[in-house]
């Protein structure tokens, strides 16, 4: 089947802001569709931008919120103990928590900055997963990059690892590969396999069950999310660190009589959700100690090649509201140095 031929930019331009301006009249901060397609920068830069494209500066705009009802439940959290972890966080008014010393447990090194929330949470070798047992889906992932952890060592190798169940998890909130398999959807990682390629078993646990969500295939997880991912691995040129968390949304529409819904597909007997929208909110950290926050929100749908990456950033708090999570919570917002690109002012926050 031939590939098909993506729209102009300026009719995908206008589609996107038409179903904008329904949503934000309809709901107003209570709801926000998916807005990245409008969202520019209103300067460029000063520092350079580790992806290969010329974006032209265009405005950003700090939209409404996204849904205040979804939340992360706590029933079941098991708080790490510092005696246990090394990890030991001050409180957020100190602003910046220190960056761990050589040696500190890797989970102290990738929550440096706090936990989104703590439900189901899950420790492997290189990232940490919170499991969402209801959807069958991770709620959030997060990792910590650096230029080295990104070196793919020789022999490690993805077409070594199978996709595979999570046995940690218990049989009745498990996905299997028979779930995905005739749905249409490809295995999609939250955490993935190219920035795990020191060891190979650390390339392995990114291919658990627990680590995917159903991706529209062609036009995302194989073209647009992809590109996203390239994008954050080329940061740690930049940053000497780089803390990644990344996620499924599930956001609301509107219907013909008007009203607004979350409506998602699931698939398989075990009943995946499938997210109508993916976040990823990155940190990076500059050899200065200067800190650096960006966010995105792509739809789980074919995506242009045409359109940038740039048309999907989105302010961080509206992912926090659309999530039910609070992002590096032990970073004080007000020492960020820029957000999506922007000189940070008191009224960002």
């Amino acid at each position: 089947m031939g590939r098909q031929t993506a729209p102009a930019d300026s009719c995908w331009a206008e589609m996107v802001s038409m179903k904008v301006i329904q949503v934000v009249g309809a709901a107003g901060v209570a709801s926000l569709g998916w807005a990245g397609g409008v969202l520019y920068q209103k300067n460029k830069p000063t520092t350079a931008s580790p992806s290969d494209e010329q974006i032209p500066p265009k405005p950003i705009l700090h939209l409404p919120g996204l849904p205040l009802g979804a939340q992360v439940s706590a029933s079941v959290a098991m708080v790490p103990h510092t005696a246990e972890t090394g990890l030991s966080i001050p409180p957020r008014e100190t602003g910046v928590p220190p960056e761990p010393v050589d040696g500190s447990p890797r989970v102290a090194q990738i929550m440096r900055f706090g936990f989104p929330g703590l439900d189901n949470i899950r420790s492997h070798r290189d990232y940490i997963v919170s499991y969402d047992r209801r959807n069958r889906v991770p709620h959030w992932v997060f990792e910590h990059l650096t230029r080295d952890s990104c070196q793919r060592t020789e022999g490690v190798d993805r077409a070594n690892s199978d996709f595979k169940v999570d046995e940690s998890v218990h049989p009745f909130f498990q996905s299997s590969n028979k779930d995905y398999k005739y749905s249409g959807f490809d295995r999609g990682h939250m955490a993935p396999a190219g920035n795990h390629r020191r060891d190979q078993q650390m390339c392995n646990e990114t291919f658990l069950l627990s680590n995917m969500a159903p991706q529209v295939g062609k036009g995302f997880n194989r073209d647009k999310w992809e590109n996203l991912e390239r994008y954050v691995r080329k940061m740690t040129k930049l940053y000497r660190n780089v803390y990644v968390c990344t996620g499924p949304l599930y956001l609301p529409h509107m219907e013909q009589d008007g009203k607004m819904y979350v409506k998602y597909q699931v698939i398989g007997q075990n009943n995946v959700s499938v997210p109508t929208h993916f976040f990823k909110v990155v940190v990076g950290e500059t050899d200065t100690k200067d800190l650096e926050m960006e966010a995105f929100v792509l739809p789980n749908e074919e995506i242009p090649d045409s359109t940038p990456l740039d048309n999907f950033r989105v302010p961080p708090d509206s992912v926090e509201r659309a999530a039910g999570l609070l992002f590096f919570d032990r970073l004080s917002r007000e020492k960020l140095s820029r957000v999506n690109g922007q000189k940070t002012e008191k009224s960002w926050f």
